[in-house]
């Protein structure tokens, strides 16, 4: 089979300019339909007049799109199916945030999440998870904006920084003209996008390959199909304990206490709907991660003879993230506007995550910060709606200009897990110890956090410095005859199955003897623990450190029984419970004397 690589050609242009103009339509229609965005309400929140598939859909969207599309397909290609079983976690995850965290949030109506803490806890506590969210949301998002920049730059030859432009004012464009309704209704429109993109190549892909059962006898010889590593040693990169088990934390912590997922969630009338929106996109995030999946296995089987990355002089492919890409323009090419419909689909991964992020960046910088520092009664809601698209623009720009650091990260799909493990672990633990435990105390709760997050940061960022190299199953391009202009491919059905010695071959034996010219090289051992276990081990020390603390100092209040979780119920005692009335009519359009006024009704049922 003798393939040479194509570029974009003017039809491709005009499907994706059609992609971004039928994007940009969407915020441009909000702007002016509807209350005009002219309220925090309806901007940040959409009146609480949305349905339940275009939240479930985005919800998926804000978190595995344009990472999910190149990170999963070359996850597969370089180290085989095991991340699959991190689709185990979704399962286990999806209810603990249904009915263990999103009860509370919903009952209380805020705009910003982090309002929960100053009632639980008190201010200070609010302002520091804030500026965490903000911290880790900034970092990911330079992530998201890398992605589909490295996805163009390969494909069109557009420059790596003009990628990035392009990706981030398109985002900042319709977030910021068309509120959290356009967000939403994008999301559902791009997350189609996604499907359609990648059904397109996987069946061109699997077609070339002779079939889906030869993609999968290959992949299994070159050892791709791997599903049940119960290795229970931590420094393993993935196995069924790291994923299964380590996924929840991660997951939850994305699903159950992050500022966009509860924003978005809160967009829906009722409860009831508001966990349905949650059980719905489960299936849907576990449906993409499959096909990806099975997309890299599809890639590898083309590419099992002659791999791009190992000649890379050639075709360009200098990280396993542009592997996507370049089969997509071998294989589809040579028809005119798939390449392209391709492409919108990266794209729109990308811009429904980003604009997703932004606009939860604006609400709580909006409701955190902000209101709290401006004069009583003026800041009308019309104003605030003004400062909010402000701020959605002004992220944006910012998120751009950070995107360098992304680079620096390694691949996407491990980078944005990190990312969510390192920050978002801790984060989990401060709202468990909220939710689920009554004797916790703000000083406690601060220290937990602080603890946690030092924590994580010392050893995700110390196993980043130290480069410790992970396994990789071998590659080869023994298949290859490489000219200037074409890279051809022997016909892998002409070539005997059992072939397992490899020329050129990329393959980390072990990271637990890491050597440099035949030397041993020491590495701190908690720098060897695989990135899965950074958010359950953020939770831990942040939960294990918060009670030891508070336990301590022995200051406990009595606490708002509507401020735990409904599965806590009963170590509520009869004689502190509070009318609903006192407590869930309080919403983010008061002002700072809600916790007041909450804490008034507590004292109120004591005496």
């Amino acid at each position: 089979m003798e393939t040479t690589k194509s570029t974009f050609g003017p039809v491709d242009y005009v499907v994706f300019s059609l992609m971004l103009a039928f994007s940009a339509a969407i915020g441009i229609y909000y702007r002016f339909s509807g209350g005009r965005q002219r309220t925090t309400k309806e901007y940040l929140l959409a009146n609480q007049s949305m349905s339940v598939i275009p939240v479930a859909f985005s919800l998926m969207a804000s978190f595995m799109s344009a990472i999910t599309l190149l990170g999963v397909a070359s996850e597969n290609y370089i180290y085989g199916t095991q991340f699959v079983v991190i689709n185990i976690s979704y399962i286990i995850g999806t209810p603990i945030s249904a009915f263990v965290f999103l009860p509370v949030f919903f009952h209380m109506q805020a705009t910003s999440a982090y309002e929960y803490l100053e009632r639980r806890f008190g201010k200070i506590t609010r302002k520091v998870a804030s500026l965490t969210f903000i911290a880790q949301m900034i970092m990911y998002m330079s992530i998201v904006l890398y992605a589909p920049a490295l996805t163009l730059s390969a494909v069109t030859g557009l420059s790596k920084w003009a990628s990035i432009i392009s990706v981030g004012l398109v985002c900042t464009f319709y977030c910021t003209v068309g509120g959290i309704k356009a967000v939403l209704w994008t999301d559902l429109y791009q997350s189609l996008l996604m499907f359609l993109s990648m059904f397109v190549v996987l069946i061109k892909g699997t077609y070339d390959a002779g079939g889906l059962q030869n993609v999968w006898h290959i992949a299994k010889t070159g050892g791709r199909i791997q599903f049940f590593n119960f290795d229970p040693d931590p420094t393993v990169r993935h196995t069924v304990w790291t994923l299964a088990i380590g996924g929840i934390f991660t997951y939850t912590s994305i699903y159950g206490v992050n500022q966009a997922q509860v924003q978005r969630l809160l967009t829906v009338k009722t409860l009831k709907k508001a966990q349905l929106a949650l059980f719905l996109n489960w299936p849907i995030t576990t449906l993409l991660s499959i096909t990806t999946s099975l997309t890299g296995l599809v890639i590898y089987a083309n590419f099992h003879l002659c791999d791009p990355i190992l000649r890379q002089e050639e075709t360009n492919v200098k990280s396993p993230d542009q592997l996507l890409p370049y089969f997509v323009m071998l294989s589809l090419g040579h028809i005119p506007g798939l390449p392209g419909f391709f492409v919108s689909g990266i794209f729109s991964g990308a811009l429904s995550t980003v604009s997703s992020a932004l606009n939860s960046l604006a609400a709580v910088t909006l409701e955190d910060f902000l209101k709290p520092l401006w004069p009583r009664n003026e800041l009308s809601d019309t104003k605030a709606a003004l400062v909010s698209k402000f701020l959605a623009l002004g992220y944006g720009i910012l998120c751009i200009i950070l995107t360098y650091v992304a680079e620096q990260l390694g691949g996407v799909l491990q980078a944005s897990l990190t990312i969510f493990g390192v920050v978002g672990g801790p984060l989990l633990g401060l709202f468990t110890l909220g939710m689920l435990f009554r004797k916790p105390n703000q000083i406690g709760a601060l220290v937990g956090l602080s603890v946690g997050l030092a924590f994580c940061f010392w050893i995700g960022f110390g196993a980043g410095a130290a480069k410790i190299p992970v396994p990789k199953l071998p590659l080869t391009d023994e298949g290859c005859t490489v000219s200037k202009n074409e890279t051809s491919f022997t016909d892998w059905i002409t070539i005997d199955n059992s072939t397992s010695l490899f020329n050129n071959t990329i393959y980390v034996q072990d990271i637990k003897n890491i050597t440099i010219e035949g030397k041993e090289r020491y590495v701190f051992p908690l720098y060897k623990m695989s990135y899965m276990w950074y958010a359950g081990t953020g939770w831990l020390v942040t939960l294990v450190v918060g009670l030891l603390v508070s336990y301590i100092i022995g200051k406990n209040e009595e606490v708002d029984p509507t401020l735990l979780s409904p599965i806590v119920k009963f170590w509520t005692k009869p004689d502190t419970k509070l009318e609903s009335s006192q407590f869930f009519h309080l919403n983010s359009e008061n002002d700072d004397s809600s916790a007041c006024i909450a804490r008034e009704g507590i004292d109120k049922t004591e005496t």
